[in-house]
């Protein structure tokens, strides 16, 4: 298949006949893909997120299932990564194994999602243990980079198998050389449903929690929402940290301009942005995700 932003129906209508009768080539583009380092010239990354629809979450704005189409979110992700500046993608293995056989991932980070077994409005919600990649599966199929989420709910006695999963993840992950970002936060349950406290000292919070878990904490990384005092934030870990995109809401403009100064913090290393920039507003996913790159990569830039 072309190495192309554009995705055609044929592309698409061979990735279902491979996935049916030669499944062995799914590994086989994996193993094939040009590898890149996680880090390299100003040492920034930007990554697009696709972990979305394996956690139930389909929404955007007002549309519950705008991210349900595959060939619309396959060809929004083949556009978004052929832009300047974006260094990779974050998925679970169905969404890189879908760009592997598309051969959109040469020269480009994977980010593994080893997702959350707690599903949104479920009774088992804050159970997150990890139901995708495992530590061993990213290794072999040569993933570069393991996400997980940590929400703790110091009400729900389901955090601590949370916790316990983290911990292990983490260790296994520095044991294998993998750098692993953990996404912290502090949760509670308000009418029935699990909301995460974005306030400044509830994120401080979150990373010391989450920045103990593992016996090596050599390649641990932090993905952080932008909150407001995001400098107090920052000064509350040593880790690397990549920012989390979020919702943008109908102001893209005041959102950019908090990455922005979010970005210039000491150990912000970059920025992961999924949903605002492949569905945005105007529906002119280009332009989004160049902004973004520029952002990021905005020394590079200038």
């Amino acid at each position: 298949m072309a190495k192309s932003h554009v995705i055609t129906d044929a592309d698409l209508e061979r990735l279902r006949d491979i996935r049916a009768t030669q499944p062995e080539r799914i590994a086989e583009a994996r193993g094939k893909r040009v590898r890149r380092d996680v880090l390299r010239g100003d040492e920034r990354l930007f990554i697009l997120a696709a972990d979305h629809p394996a956690r139930g979450a389909l929404s955007v704005g007002a549309d519950p299932l705008a991210m349900a189409d595959r060939d619309e979110l396959l060809r929004r992700l083949a556009l978004g990564l052929s832009r300047p500046g974006v260094d990779g993608v974050l998925g679970t293995p169905d969404i890189i194994d879908d760009l592997a056989l598309l051969g959109l991932l040469d020269d480009r980070v994977v980010v593994g999602s080893m997702n959350r077994g707690g599903l949104r409005g479920a009774a088992f919600e804050l159970d997150d243990r990890y139901t995708a990649y495992s530590i061993d599966g990213m290794v072999r199929a040569g993933v570069d980079f393991a996400k997980v989420l940590v929400r703790v709910d110091l009400a729900d006695p389901l955090t601590a198998q949370t916790l316990e999963a983290t911990a292990h993840a983490v260790t296994e992950a520095a044991a294998a050389g993998l750098p692993i970002m953990l996404e912290p936060f502090m949760s509670r349950r308000e009418g029935g449903a699990v909301v995460n406290d974005l306030d400044a000292d509830s994120v401080i919070l979150s990373i010391a929690i989450a920045a103990g878990l593992g016996s090596d904490s050599s390649h641990t990384w932090m993905k952080l929402p932008v909150v407001d005092d995001m400098a107090r934030v920052m000064a509350a870990t040593t880790m690397p940290t990549l920012l989390l995109g979020g919702e943008v809401g109908d102001d893209q403009t005041a959102v950019f301009a908090k990455w922005e100064a979010a970005l210039a913090l000491p150990g912000v290393r970059g920025l992961t942005a999924g949903r605002t920039l492949l569905y945005p507003g105007d529906g002119d996913v280009a332009d989004a995700v160049d902004a973004a790159a520029g952002l990021v990569h905005a020394k590079v830039a200038g």
